[in-house]
């Protein structure tokens, strides 16, 4: 069983839509996957039935904006309720922040040489209902400014860049509180990627096992070494984590990273599914 646990679709920053995801998924020889589309759950039940019909089992799941000591840090609820009030409360706030910063966003990369406009990132964006920094980079991509998303985020809109504005996020305990409440499963994304481990070290993250119930960290994932992915996994076992692989795919959008590039044990993903099962989710 081939089984990728995180991916994202056009709904939030992928390039494809969540059936065409599905089709590619198929195509890769993936049996399993889970939509975690950033703070929405706007295309699961495209993807869903979508993956009835070719035959890939769609598992609900949603990437939440969250931070930590003012650093941004990512969370995977798989399995919650869909329509749980305070979790969907949570996320519209969320989303308002990313919509709200897009014109300090565009006025600074203006003020900088590339005159961009609200309207040309809406228009980018195509409709999706969480609006980011990657559909900045596509209006620039659009306007000739950069190459691809890769270059915008170096240059211009990763954190510490001219073009970059701090939004709102959700506190990471809270947001993991959330996702219990919601009856799903919680999973910390790529958690010592890039500067990760900075912030979530290892005493931090055994607290959230202890305080907060934590059920999961991403193991394989392509931010994380080789030497990273075993230190994880080891910790992982010591604290009785599920440890999740996954390719975070993006479409075009994250071109290193391909469906499938790394896998979930069937093991930890019959673990993931019991737990959701357990709690009352959505399997």
């Amino acid at each position: 069983m081939k089984i990728d646990l995180h991916t994202h679709s056009r709904v939030s920053d992928g390039t494809d839509t969540p059936t065409s995801l599905v089709m590619k998924a198929h195509a890769a020889g993936l049996d399993v996957i889970a939509l975690t589309d950033h703070d929405t759950f706007g295309g699961v039940a495209e993807a869903q039935e979508a993956g009835k019909r070719i035959g890939v089992k769609v598992l609900s799941g949603i990437e939440i904006s969250t931070e930590q000591t003012g650093s941004s840090v990512h969370l995977l609820g798989y399995g919650c309720d869909p329509f749980d009030r305070d979790l969907n409360a949570e996320l519209v706030r969320i989303r308002v922040g990313r919509t709200e910063r897009l014109p300090a966003m565009v006025a600074r990369l203006t003020a900088a040489g590339m005159p961009l406009t609200v309207d040309e990132v809406m228009a980018a964006a195509n409709g999706a209902p969480a609006i980011g920094r990657p559909h900045v980079a596509d209006a620039m991509v659009a306007k000739g400014y950069v190459r691809d998303r890769d270059e915008a985020f170096a240059l211009w809109i990763a954190e510490g860049r001219p073009g970059y504005v701090h939004r709102y996020a959700c506190q990471l305990e809270r947001a993991i509180d959330l996702v219990h409440a919601a009856k799903g499963v919680a999973v910390l994304a790529h958690p010592w990627g890039r500067e990760g481990r900075a912030v979530l070290t290892a005493p931090y993250i055994e607290s959230l096992v202890r305080d907060h119930g934590l059920e999961g960290i991403e193991v394989e994932h392509p931010d994380h070494d080789d030497e990273t992915r075993s230190l994880l996994f080891e910790m992982g076992a010591r604290l009785g984590l599920i440890r999740t692989g996954s390719s975070d795919y993006h479409g075009l959008g994250k071109k290193r990273n391909p469906l499938a590039v790394n896998l979930t044990r069937a093991s930890a993903y019959r673990d993931l599914v019991a737990r959701i099962r357990r709690r009352g989710g959505v399997v």
